[in-house]
């Protein structure tokens, strides 16, 4: 069974759904960029849309009756690796205070732009749901 994921309070995307769940436990996100609920970038900078994009991850997974702790693989795409590296201390934080501690197998991919103008990173994520991982 395949159900299509979107939190209840988001504007409704158009031609595609934020997660499709499988099974009642395999999560995929659709691209998750800096924009809020209503699809309005509140920050123009990439440490902000970067907290932004992972809450919108998060909001995801906990709609399909999950926690941060279910994902276990993110992909990123950054459309500046200078900003990224430069910034890597305010990435971890702003990463810590969304997901915690609990990092999944990750990529970083630098792209040359994203479909939103104004998005400066996007990230996919896959969740197991209810097979969260104890810390190592």
């Amino acid at each position: 069974m395949i159900e299509a994921v979107n939190p209840p309070d988001w504007e409704k995307p158009k031609g595609y759904a934020n997660g499709m769940l499988v099974d009642g436990q395999r999560l995929y996100t659709g691209g998750q960029i800096g924009w809020n609920k209503d699809q309005v970038f509140e920050h123009k900078d990439f440490v902000g849309q970067l907290e932004q994009t992972l809450a919108n991850i998060a909001a995801i997974v906990r709609a399909a009756g999950g926690e941060v702790t279910d994902i276990v693989r993110l992909t990123w795409f950054i459309t500046d690796k200078k900003e990224y590296l430069a910034r890597q201390k305010e990435v971890g934080a702003a990463y810590r205070k969304v997901l915690g501690r609990h990092f999944p197998s990750m990529s970083v991919i630098v792209v040359a732009g994203l479909i939103e103008d104004e998005a400066m990173i996007e990230i996919e994520a896959t969740a197991e749901i209810g097979k969260s991982q104890k810390d190592t």
